[in-house]
């Protein structure tokens, strides 16, 4: 069954090489998954060949990460907004009119701006520590918001969050002791890899810089939930220091049937549960389809 392979494409989207992972039948209702920092779409690739029988599956790399282009900062705005227009771009251009989104991290912001902007589009939303409340933030974002309202004073504790230590830290901390063997090193090796690529800190900390507005669009997401009502599953990691379980739980304000599983993890539960994100994905899916 060709459609069961997950196949690996890259094509020309408004200036940029964008490369993106394909599982599924393009027929069936289509899960658009958006990954965060510091990683790419590597970290569904277990995902998307459980989901393939039965879903179209579309994972692309944003631009400045994974195998997408990743021009300077002076060559290209990174913004959130400006990704997101890539990415509502990449859409067009495979045709794709309606899905649900997969969130985490910066994933988030990105597809709550396309969301909220084209309701009719989507069916269904999946969060996966893809904050849209204020409740979300922990003390680890201190040192960013600091960086955000002053850039040079704050600098050198943001570059410490692009170091080896910090990318290994964002998948082992909070996974409990016995679920660690489930982390393949490979996934923090291959971000740092990422990161160290030349120029590469500098787009992370333009990205750092700019995620602060994203909160103001906080309301309007919330406004989007409340008038909508998109169906939403939540899967979390309970022990997430970076988006932080109130995060989770936040959803349930305005969305009073969202589905909420808060599971025995850390901020990239994918590693360590994954099955069970699978099978509730599934599940949600089916329904929301």
């Amino acid at each position: 069954m060709p459609h069961l392979a997950t196949r690996h494409h890259t094509v020309a989207v408004g200036g940029q090489e964008v490369f993106y992972r394909e599982a599924g039948d393009p027929s069936r209702p289509t899960l658009l998954l958006l990954h965060g920092f510091p990683t790419s779409s590597h970290m569904f690739r277990n995902l998307i060949p459980a989901l393939a029988d039965e879903f179209h599956l579309v994972a692309p790399d944003h631009v400045g990460f994974g195998q997408s282009s990743a021009p300077s900062v002076e060559q290209f705005e990174y913004s959130f907004e400006r990704l997101t227009e890539v990415t509502d771009a990449l859409l067009r251009t495979l045709g794709i009119d309606r899905f649900a989104l997969y969130l985490h991290d910066y994933g988030a912001p990105i597809g709550l701006r396309i969301a909220s902007r084209n309701p009719e589009r989507v069916i269904g939303l999946i969060a996966q520590s893809g904050n849209a409340y204020m409740e979300g933030f922990t003390p680890f974002w201190d040192v960013l918001f600091a960086h955000a309202k002053d850039r040079s004073a704050h600098e050198p504790g943001v570059r410490r969050l692009l170091e080896p230590d910090s990318t290994r830290w964002q998948y082992t901390h909070g996974v409990p002791a016995d679920l660690l063997d489930r982390i393949a090193p490979d996934t923090w090796l291959l971000d740092q890899a990422g990161l160290e690529r030349p120029g590469n800190q500098e787009i992370q900390l333009q990205l750092f810089w700019d995620y602060q507005f994203n909160l103001d669009l906080y309301p309007g997401f919330q406004a989007y939930f409340r008038e909508h009502r998109p169906p939403t599953l939540v899967t979390w990691g309970r022990h997430d220091e970076i988006f932080g379980p109130a995060g989770a739980e936040a959803f349930g304000r305005d969305l009073p049937d969202a589905e909420t599983h808060l599971l025995d993890t850390g901020h990239f539960a994918l590693e360590t549960h994954g099955d069970e994100i699978a099978g509730l994905v599934r599940d949600f899916l089916r329904r929301a389809a």
